[in-house]
């Protein structure tokens, strides 16, 4: 099965000197369930030919907002409605989490609450489970296709499906504990993010996280297996 990866944006340069950009990460989150991956780098200007061009898609995260007024918002937005009506599974990952929830007509924006960074806890899909987050933004409308299947205080539109077409996730399954640590040595000095965030992240670098689970949930999902428990 081939996953098309559309990469949104880029990783920091000291993190990809070290990890590779967003298309390797994601491709080592999902290796070992029988995918093949082939990139396209949208936020440059590079788009798939057609959304046959894989079998499935997956969307990165990225440092621009959804509701940002760049050139590869609009015609991202139409392949991923094209993607949904053409019925290929789509994943996306915090700033693809985002853009399709606003392509398929929710609402993105900047969360007056303010950042979540590094280690959080989730409820999601029946289990209490921890991932790596980095954002400011959410969904905060939701499509009217989109069910909940994972929240918690901060984000109560944490992970979400449409039916059997698309699956998202708001945290960072693909920055595992070492991806992490990286950027909070390239970030952690940007007056931009809370120093108590920051110092509570470093304080959680080493702490267990559950990529794996939804490796093998997105891997379900690509594959038509995936069993939502939908909360909302």
């Amino acid at each position: 099965m081939l996953i098309g990866i559309l990469q949104t944006g880029h990783a920091p340069d000291p993190v990809q000197e070290h990890h590779g950009d967003f298309k390797e990460m994601f491709a080592r989150l999902l290796d070992g369930h029988g995918f093949s991956f082939q990139h396209w780098d949208v936020v440059d200007g590079d788009f798939p030919a057609s959304v046959t061009d894989a079998d499935g898609w997956l969307v990165t995260g990225s440092k621009h907002g959804a509701y940002e007024d760049h050139a590869f918002i609009p015609p991202l937005e139409d392949f991923i409605r094209a993607c949904y009506a053409d019925g290929r599974p789509m994943v996306g990952v915090c700033f693809g989490h985002q853009i399709i929830a606003q392509a398929m007509g929710g609402k993105v924006e900047k969360y007056d609450g303010g950042w979540a960074v590094g280690h959080q806890d989730y409820s999601y899909n029946g289990t209490n489970l921890s991932l790596n987050a980095w954002h400011q933004d959410q969904v905060v409308d939701l499509p009217p296709d989109a069910c909940v299947i994972g929240s918690n205080d901060f984000c109560a539109n944490a992970a979400l499906v449409y039916g059997n077409r698309i699956y998202t996730i708001q945290p960072h399954p693909e920055l595992r504990n070492p991806i992490i640590e990286d950027y909070l040595k390239v970030r952690g000095s940007d007056p931009t993010y809370p120093r108590d965030l920051i110092n509570r992240a470093q304080d959680l670098v080493d702490a267990p996280t559950a990529d794996l689970q939804i490796a093998a949930d997105m891997a379900a999902f690509f594959k038509g297996t995936f069993m939502p428990e939908v909360t909302s």
